[in-house]
């Protein structure tokens, strides 16, 4: 329940950052983020298979 509630505080708090910056830096670093999140995802799939 502690994680779900942590997990809501930290939404909360990006969301409200994410209101007050501009529309192109918001994509940006969405698009930042997506292509980590894709190259972690990848690195993961492929360390699994070597094993």
């Amino acid at each position: 329940m502690l994680v779900l509630v942590a997990a809501l505080l930290l939404l909360g708090i990006v969301l409200g950052t994410v209101a007050h910056i501009p529309l192109p830096l918001t994509l940006a670093a969405a698009t930042v983020i997506g292509c980590w999140l894709l190259i972690f995802a990848a690195r993961e799939r492929t360390s699994r298979r070597t094993r």
